[in-house]
């Protein structure tokens, strides 16, 4: 184990930072290879779009519900040992959704990844926040969001592959995958992440319940809670159900989906980390105003799509990777700022539980409405696309309006 007293070098900190993108990667990942696996999913399984919106769900509603639990405790604990812990629970809990005989047992397995995943996203952005300076934080957050990138343009369209090619597996061997990836970074994890308990000697000895409630009454908080709401409702009514319409109403192959993946991914590999030093240079508000302006067209252009080139498909899927994940980076660095270090991982721990209930409510609200016709062709699908537009344009509104820490030194410190 890595033990720093001190405000971390920039090596410290850059393997830090690759630590938690490797840990942020693989449950990222978890989350993302049900969206691709939708259509395998809905014909292997026998399932409808509603129930596929229910897998999807699961994970993200199980996720809040954690969130909310994770906020009585994860201000008393060292950072490194609960992550360790949450990770080794999201291992057994993936490895259950591979060896998952039917949708039922997937429903379950899926809900406790979501459980110990979701707090887990939350802790990641929380050490983050307590060690690297808000004037920093952008391009912090950029490196923690290529894990995202990383996903979309390694794990996803390997996990895709395997999922064609392994026959005796099939859909089941993206979670093998995600297994044997995590039990390595959790190697890594155990080997390089520091002890972080700066934040006990801060922390309120109180009423736990009355430090939760403290938190949740705060104006700054509950305008960065429904910020944190307005990103998922603008991006996961849309994401889920992209691979569907893709290949149900364009005319892509399911194999053509993994070029998109790996071609988005790639892209965003890059400018995830350039937006977020665009963040630093230029101001948080101002990039994500300009990133989430950005999306709109792509979000429009994915909901309405009719059958066209393959590269015309490419080159919109590719800029609405770059941009809709693209402005969360600025987003996340706003909202982390939103909380006092001393009550940042209770304030964290409530967020990813609105974030994780938001985007659920975002991928089952838009399972409902959209539909399959006779042909198997999505219907409605332009609906969750004006749905996401409006969200997004509230968003911006809001975030103007979301007041953020000054710019400090790192005030807690890792031993």
């Amino acid at each position: 184990m890595v033990n720093i007293t001190h405000s971390p070098s920039p090596k410290e900190e850059r393997i830090f930072l690759l630590t938690l993108a490797g840990i942020q990667f693989t449950h990222i990942l978890d989350f993302m290879i049900m969206m691709p696996l939708g259509p395998q999913l809905i014909r292997v399984l026998n399932i409808d779009t509603h129930q596929f919106g229910l897998l999807l769900s699961s994970y993200t509603f199980t996720a809040a519900a954690s969130g909310l639990l994770a906020a009585t405790y994860v201000d008393r604990f060292d950072r490194r040992k609960l992550i360790l812990t949450l990770y080794v629970l999201f291992i057994v809990a993936t490895l259950c959704c591979g060896l998952a005989p039917d949708f039922v047992f997937l429903l379950i397995a899926r809900a406790l990844a979501g459980a110990f995943g979701g707090i887990l996203g939350a802790m990641v952005q929380t050490v983050v926040a307590d060690v690297v300076p808000f004037e920093r934080r952008g391009q912090a957050m950029g490196t923690i969001m290529s894990a995202f990138a990383l996903s979309t343009v390694a794990g996803v369209p390997l996990g895709l592959f395997l999922a064609s090619h392994i026959e005796t597996l099939g859909w089941r061997a993206p979670f093998f995958f995600i297994v044997l990836l995590s039990c390595g970074f959790l190697a890594v994890g155990y080997r390089y992440l520091p002890s972080l308990t700066g934040h006990l000697r801060r922390a309120d000895a109180g009423n736990v319940f009355r430090q939760i409630y403290a938190v949740v009454r705060e104006p700054n908080h509950l305008k960065a809670y429904f910020f944190m709401s307005l990103l998922m409702l603008g991006g996961f009514t849309v994401i889920p159900y992209v691979a569907l319409y893709y290949t149900a109403n364009v005319g892509m192959s399911e194999s053509f989906i993994t070029v998109i993946y790996l071609c988005g991914g790639a892209a965003t590999f890059f400018t995830s980390r350039l937006i977020g030093r665009m963040a630093d240079r230029y101001g948080k508000l101002r990039t994500y105003r300009v990133a989430a302006l950005g999306s709109l067209l792509p979000l429009l252009v994915t909901t309405h799509l009719v059958p066209v080139p393959w590269w015309a498909v490419l080159i919109n899927s590719t800029i609405f990777f770059i941009l809709v994940p693209g402005r969360m980076v600025p987003g996340m660095a706003m909202f982390t700022a939103a909380a006092a270090p001393q009550v940042r991982g209770t304030f964290m721990s409530i967020g990813s539980s609105v974030q994780m209930m938001a985007s659920g409510l975002a991928s089952l609200g838009a399972g409902l409405i959209i539909t399959r016709n006779a042909a198997g062709q999505i219907e409605h699908y332009n609906l969750v696309g004006y749905l996401a537009f409006g969200c997004t344009l509230l968003a911006i509104w809001v975030a103007q309006h979301l007041k953020v820490a000054p710019a400090a030194a790192p005030a807690t410190s890792l031993a």
